[in-house]
């Protein structure tokens, strides 16, 4: 592909051409690893910088890539789908994206904390604490700290959380299964200490998630940490059966 390209072809901009065989690369998984610089595809196609700009700029724009300061662009991760208003396994999650999920642990073991005491109604007693990074096909996506009983959940401590669900150890060990709860999310910038964990730099924003979850009428778990903005997605879905009867009936110019 030169500037010297046939006038059949010239009825289609370079960058256009360009764009179209990035996106045949992409769709064969070419670029896994990383995607190449300004330069190399300048010397590959034999355009101009400023016509693979372009291309590049264009498969930003559709989310497909995104630049980093300093470390070029890399192909944009499946992001994963959270379901909001309903208990979720973020194990399960990961790996109906065809993904494998694996966890790092931290820690694993009983402790006290005076707020995780407070937030599970058992003050004074300890507690197991679980802190595990969670990592998507070898990318950390998740810091993961959770808080229980330890006269609820001690059999926990014997547990290989490498790959496995939380939830299931906990059903199936503690016979407990979580009935209810509530989860608050926000954005942050996450602390150096997160960001190291987590692979990111200082402007990249994350979600911080916190949850309390109950087994009847029981506290079971306080949960706090730290997901990747850039690789979650929160999605509510509604029945009109469900809708409340304090909406008003949207405007169809809206």
């Amino acid at each position: 592909m030169t500037d010297s390209t046939s006038t059949a072809q010239r009825a289609e901009p370079l960058w256009a051409q360009v764009l179209a065989d990035l996106r045949r690369r992409l769709d064969t998984d070419e670029f896994a690893e990383r995607f190449p610089g300004d330069a190399e595809l300048v010397e590959h196609y034999g355009v101009s910088r400023h016509t693979i700009r372009e291309a590049v700029r264009r498969l930003q724009a559709d989310g497909v890539l995104e630049r980093r300061r300093g470390r070029g662009s890399f192909v944009t991760k499946t992001a994963i789908e959270q379901p909001l208003g309903t208990l979720y396994s973020l194990y399960r999650s990961v790996e109906d994206t065809g993904a494998v999920q694996r966890s790092v642990v931290r820690y694993l073991e009983e402790r006290r904390d005076d707020k995780a005491e407070a937030m599970l109604g058992c003050p004074g007693q300890t507690l197991v604490y679980l802190e595990r990074l969670r990592l998507a096909d070898g990318e950390p996506i998740a810091l993961d700290c959770s808080w229980l009983p330890a006269s609820l959940a001690r059999q926990l401590l014997e547990v290989d959380f490498d790959h496995t669900a939380l939830y299931e150890e906990l059903a199936e060990r503690c016979d407990l299964r979580l009935t209810s709860g509530w989860e608050r999310i926000r954005p942050v910038l996450p602390e150096r200490t997160q960001r190291s964990l987590l692979g990111i730099d200082a402007r990249q924003p994350a979600f911080a998630i916190e949850r309390l979850a109950f087994a009847g009428e029981a506290p079971v778990e306080w949960r706090h940490g730290v997901v990747r903005g850039d690789r979650f997605t929160f999605v509510a879905r509604w029945a009109e059966h469900k809708l409340d009867t304090g909406f008003e009936q949207a405007q169809a110019s809206l």
